[in-house]
């Protein structure tokens, strides 16, 4: 999760989100680009006579700044809309979890399981608390998933509107009273990956953290025998 100097995004651990930070990095070069050259053009138009009575009613310029919009609008739609329809691809899912938002709390029931539900609350720091804990985002239980699958989560809210969001990899679906969202994605490597609701929904809207816990399907296969119930 390390970023630079808490500007940056955080590392990438799904196809999703590698795709994001090369889109923002694409982007980010031909805004880098335009800046660059209008700034210049402004600064030379300023310091230079000659410059200003070559430009002054030109008609190649126009025509320039007319048609080089164009192109650089299509440049950055075109992978725009392609990362749109990736982000919205349904595949068939490995494991079905549905996700439910509470005030203020999350639980998880995984739906190709039988008896698998639990409630995942915000562990509270304390004078004994272990070291390796972190404040404000670590959780009594986390959904564990296997990585490298693909995995489908229903999404939706028992009271107010909530937002299951896990910035690492790359997913944001508003949990909505009364309906079902539905968001896939995959996790590339194991480890713990850390998110918040995203969506003011009251008092201790700060306080309902989320932690994705991904394990390899053998070690998730014991987890969910002991947690069956």
């Amino acid at each position: 999760m390390a970023t630079y100097s808490s500007l940056s995004f955080q590392n990438a651990c799904s196809p999703l989100m590698e795709e994001l930070i090369f889109f923002h990095d694409y982007i980010m070069t031909i805004l880098i680009l335009i800046t660059v050259i209008v700034g210049y053009t402004m600064v030379s138009t300023q310091t230079s006579k000659i410059l200003n009575k070559i430009m002054i009613e030109s008609q190649p310029l126009e025509l320039f700044w007319t048609i080089t919009p164009t192109f650089i609008l299509i440049f950055i739609g075109m992978p725009s809309i392609r990362l749109l329809y990736m982000l919205d691809e349904v595949y068939t899912p490995l494991l079905t979890i549905k996700i439910m938002g509470h005030q203020w709390y999350w639980s998880y029931e995984y739906s190709d399981f039988l008896n698998t539900e639990f409630d995942s609350f915000m562990t509270p720091m304390t004078p004994t608390s272990e070291l390796s804990m972190i404040r404000l985002l670590d959780v009594d239980n986390r959904m564990v998933i296997p990585f490298n699958a693909q995995i489908r989560a229903l999404i939706s809210a028992a009271d107010v509107l909530h937002s299951w969001t896990v910035p690492s990899l790359g997913i944001k679906t508003d949990a909505v009273p009364g309906r079902l969202n539905q968001l896939n994605f995959l996790v590339n490597r194991p480890g713990l990956y850390y998110g918040q609701c995203s969506e003011i929904c009251g008092a201790n809207h700060s306080f309902m953290p989320i932690v994705v816990e991904s394990v390899s399907s053998l070690s998730f296969l014991k987890w969910m025998k002991n947690n069956s119930s």
